[in-house]
């Protein structure tokens, strides 16, 4: 990735020193220490000395991945170091490595490779945690929206900001604090990789929650691709866009609430006209055969 934008004081540039998979051998049976350009170390710490980052923007970690770092460790060794803060009580806080640091906790390793460097302030030690996590671990979609969200809410950055300091444009930006708008269990298909970001951002231009969850559920029912759901967001569209036919008088209050519940049970617009002796119609709209097709049989589960 290209290199960080604005970042802390010299920018993170100044901070962490990239390291490349062939530069650094195996642990070694002792810790050693070697003193880095810009203030910073690089060292071996005990392991139990390290407490967790509590800024940590991964929520998720997937055992299989976490197993394979794990034998990738035991044959290599940790090529790149854990990043950390010193702490006042003469132990570490994490930074970035998180997986690392799991990975050695259950081989059993006493000590890790650590690259120590100054953080005097949470705010500091916030973006910094978030950048770093968002530059050099694997983030699923809502972790990288989340850690955005942070650095705007948190630290006070813009969305302009935010594109510097990780070097992405600024759309790039908005469209993953979008997705923090989807429902929660669309999100979570998202963090569980069941669910691609192209389906995502068709989902987010649909115009409410229950909608949303409509397609979602046709999309792994049917296990749509996002060209096909992106057509199905498009249909929506137009229908929406279609004049409205105006009410032929003005409906009491309570024949607008039946006709609302009906419409939140069916989960599609639906149309009440009242005429002359307390007689009238209800239109029920739906936006494919499919859509026909779900209304059918959730109408036809009344029967049983």
């Amino acid at each position: 990735m290209s290199k960080v934008k604005g970042g802390l004081g010299k920018g993170l540039s100044a901070l962490i020193r990239p390291t490349g998979q062939d530069e650094r051998p195996p642990i070694p049976a002792e810790p050693i220490a070697t003193v880095i350009d810009r203030g910073g170390v690089t060292t071996h710490i005990e392991v139990a000395k390290i407490r967790p980052n509590p800024f940590q923007p991964r929520a998720d970690f997937d055992q299989q991945a976490l197993d394979e770092l794990k034998e990738s460790i035991r044959q290599n060794g940790i090529i790149q170091p854990v990043t950390v803060r010193p702490g006042n009580d003469g132990a570490y806080e994490l930074i970035s490595g998180e997986r690392r640091m799991r990975a050695s906790m259950e081989l059993g390793l006493k000590t890790i490779p650590a690259y120590v460097i100054e953080v005097k302030t949470d705010g500091e030690m916030l973006e910094l945690a978030l950048i770093e996590n968002l530059q050099r671990e694997h983030l699923n979609p809502i972790e990288i929206a989340i850690s955005y969200q942070r650095l705007m809410h948190d630290v006070g950055l813009s969305a302009e900001d935010v594109a510097a300091r990780v070097s992405k444009d600024r759309t790039t930006v908005v469209n993953f604090l979008r997705l923090l708008k989807l429902p929660h269990r669309i999100q979570d298909a998202l963090r569980k990789n069941q669910l691609s970001m192209g389906h995502a951002r068709a989902l987010v231009a649909l115009p409410d929650e229950r909608v949303q969850l409509r397609f979602f559920d046709q999309i792994v029912k049917k296990d749509l691709n996002v060209r096909q759901v992106e057509k199905l967001v498009r249909d929506v569209g137009k229908q929406s866009e279609k004049k409205p036919t105006p009410r032929p008088k003005a409906l009491p209050s309570s024949v607008d609430n039946i006709a609302e519940r009906i419409q939140q049970i069916l989960a599609t617009r639906v149309k009440v006209h009242e005429h002359e002796g307390g007689r009238g119609e209800i239109i029920i709209e739906f936006y494919n055969a499919d859509d026909l097709g779900r209304l059918f049989d959730l109408i036809a589960s009344i029967e049983q």
